[in-house]
């Protein structure tokens, strides 16, 4: 396997021309959410707010030097002005009346971009029921064979770019979430996996044929749902094969992120756990979808991995060893995209003495997730422009269930997650590594850093 051919700062290629954001489910309630709000901030009728790319700022150099750009002012990123929306879905609604069906946004903020979006048409959509029992569409590709299935996918893919004069793309998986799979024979290596769907085997799901014909042209990888899709040694291989970043897996959003939040510094004040219950209600189409058992299962590990790998018990088994942690999903219409996460967290201190923490996270599951396809798509793009391939464990950061490479266990903890983001960019742009040492300040009773000539 080659290395991968990495440039810094200036090497870095330039963001010229539109970038396509290629979207599986392009009619869901994120999907129709992110591009209305990409667009109502293009016109100035809204602001990008939870997005790190359009207001984050990032500290370069030390403390005193007080030099604090802007992340989009730091990085070569494209510039909203240059996106430019196409996607596949198994509904018919154009992106207006998607939009409308979702309810997440209020007449207020669609009316004035209802042009726009009555423009956004999806394309057939590739779909096998087996892999999500719940929905069944109408706009789906009548091709039989799995690789008939893709080489369609990929001359979509070639007409979007030519119609819209595309320079560069991103795919992004905002489809649903599908039954359970786990890593097979078919997936160790990209000839077993290219021979499966040769021979039209019955264990590829429609999210890997939507992540082959992306990674066949090139083109970046994101996979926002805990499908396995992207999350094996031959799509990583693939991936590296063709210069294309992956990066994955299940947006971190609601609930989850308040785990990464919360478990963190619990363990860091050496706070033991003895359970934590946490359940969700939720009416959007995605709830639908969760209400089968084999998909519910595919988000439920992706959701139970979270805090065993932060609290680590086999390090602290007097804290952590044997804690009960349950998670269930409710499908609950009249709640539509507003859901709601309840967590009774169980926990105890000194001499072992019980405490217990309430949370009622009342929260939007599409407002939460579309700044983070945001960023995705933006940092993937500066990820293919900067020569990374392969897995982006840097982008953990949006991810209930990160990739990482074999051998090494996923960081959740989103204090590091972020510092591990930041420090990707300050080393892309050739700027020093921020470590919060701090204690040189302090060396050799010299408070004043003038004195010490910094």
């Amino acid at each position: 396997m080659r290395e991968t051919n990495l440039r810094k700062g200036e090497q870095i290629a330039a963001p010229k021309g539109k970038l396509g954001v290629l979207i599986p489910g392009i009619g869901g309630a994120v999907s129709t959410t992110f591009i209305a709000g990409v667009e109502l901030v293009r016109r100035g009728l809204g602001e990008p707010i939870g997005s790190l790319t359009q207001i984050g700022t990032i500290r370069l150099g030390k403390r005193f030097e007080h030099r604090s750009p802007k992340i989009k002012d730091f990085v070569p990123l494209a510039g909203l002005e240059d996106l430019v929306f196409g996607g596949w879905d198994i509904y018919e609604a154009n992106g207006f009346e998607a939009a409308m069906y979702a309810r997440v946004l209020n007449r207020e903020h669609l009316d004035p971009i209802k042009d726009f979006l009555s423009g956004i048409i999806p394309m057939e959509g590739v779909f096998d029921r087996r892999f999500v029992k719940n929905l069944d569409g109408s706009r789906i590709k009548k091709i039989s064979s799995l690789r008939g299935r893709v080489e369609a996918l990929k001359a979509d893919i070639s007409n979007f770019k030519a119609k819209n004069g595309i320079d560069r793309c991103v795919m992004i998986w905002c489809g649903s979430t599908e039954i359970h799979m786990k890593a097979d024979d078919i997936h160790n290596s990209v000839e077993a996996l290219q021979a499966a769907v040769d021979s039209n085997d019955p264990r590829i799901p429609p999210s890997m044929l939507y992540a082959l014909a992306a990674l066949e042209s090139g083109i970046p990888f994101i996979n926002g749902a805990p499908n396995l899709t992207v999350d094996v040694p031959a799509m990583v291989e693939l991936a590296k094969a063709n210069d294309a970043p992956l990066a994955g897996k299940d947006f971190k959003t609601g609930q989850t992120l308040m785990k990464t939040i919360l478990a963190p510094g619990l363990k860091s004040r050496m706070l033991g756990l003895e359970g934590w219950y946490s359940t969700n209600i939720l009416g959007n189409r995605d709830g639908l979808v969760l209400d089968d058992a084999d998909s519910f299962k595919t988000k439920e590990e992706s959701k139970l991995s979270v805090l065993e790998y932060i609290l680590q018990p086999h390090l602290y088994p007097t804290l952590y060893k044997n804690y009960y942690h349950k998670v269930t999903i409710n499908y609950y219409p009249p709640r539509g995209d507003n859901k709601e996460g309840w967590d009774c967290i169980d926990i105890f201190g000194w001499l072992g003495y019980p405490m217990q923490i309430k949370v009622d996270f009342l929260c939007r599951d599409s407002i939460l997730a579309a700044p983070l396809i945001l960023d995705l798509v933006l940092f993937m793009d500066l990820a293919k422009r900067a020569g990374m391939s392969g897995i982006q464990e840097w982008l953990s950061f949006y991810f209930k269930s990160p990739m990482v490479k074999e051998n090494l266990y996923p960081e959740h903890d989103l204090s590091i997650q972020s510092m591990k983001l930041k420090n990707t960019l300050r080393f892309l742009m050739g700027e020093e590594q921020i470590t919060h040492f701090g204690l040189d300040y302090y060396m050799n009773g010299e408070q004043d850093p003038a004195k010490r000539g910094m």
